[in-house]
């Protein structure tokens, strides 16, 4: 059993303790709010928590987020962005880091969820390939994550750049 699980692990997988998360949470937790000094959103609290997929999610929460999530959550992304950019030249090495406002991040992960399995029902009954809209790399993850288990069909992902999508594959 250990042999596979090592099979499993990337040559580079490092077991974390607790110490460690608490690290990459107080790393992560600082960088955000340096970063934060510079909008003008008055008092806010940041709430840490471990997601589905092990990630390190920080959610902020206050009076007037609106500037921070942007249209179409740009302005998020790119903050997320930052945040994981600075972790990971901090520390030395890559971890999971999701900036949300105010469970924004979690009602769109609901919709491209929702919108994974019908995509997924439909390449299924039509029994024909379904293109998704350009998506970020986030959002593709999400997208591959909740039709993993799925036993009639398969993701991948095409295009270049901001064209970058979602394909869902009937088997």
């Amino acid at each position: 059993m250990a042999e596979e699980l090592e099979k499993e692990q990337p040559d580079d997988y490092v077991e974390l303790t607790d110490e460690d998360i608490d690290r990459i949470a107080d790393t992560a937790i600082g960088v955000l709010k340096d970063i934060l000094k510079h909008f003008n959103v008055g008092e806010i609290v940041i709430d840490e928590y471990e997601g589905d997929e092990g990630e390190l999610i920080l959610d902020i929460t206050g009076d007037d987020l609106a500037v921070l999530i942007g249209r179409h959550g740009k302005t998020l992304d790119s903050l997320q962005f930052l945040v994981s950019a600075i972790t990971l030249r901090t520390l030395g090495f890559r971890y999971p880091v999701v900036i949300d406002v105010e469970g924004y991040k979690g009602r769109q992960r609901e919709k491209l969820e929702s919108i994974a399995r019908s995509s997924a029902n439909r390449a299924a009954s039509q029994h024909k390939c379904v293109k998704l809209r350009p998506m970020t790399p986030y959002e593709r993850r999400i997208v591959h994550i909740a039709l993993r288990d799925d036993d009639r069909v398969e993701t991948a992902s095409e295009g270049e750049g901001s064209a970058r999508h979602v394909v869902v594959i009937p088997r």
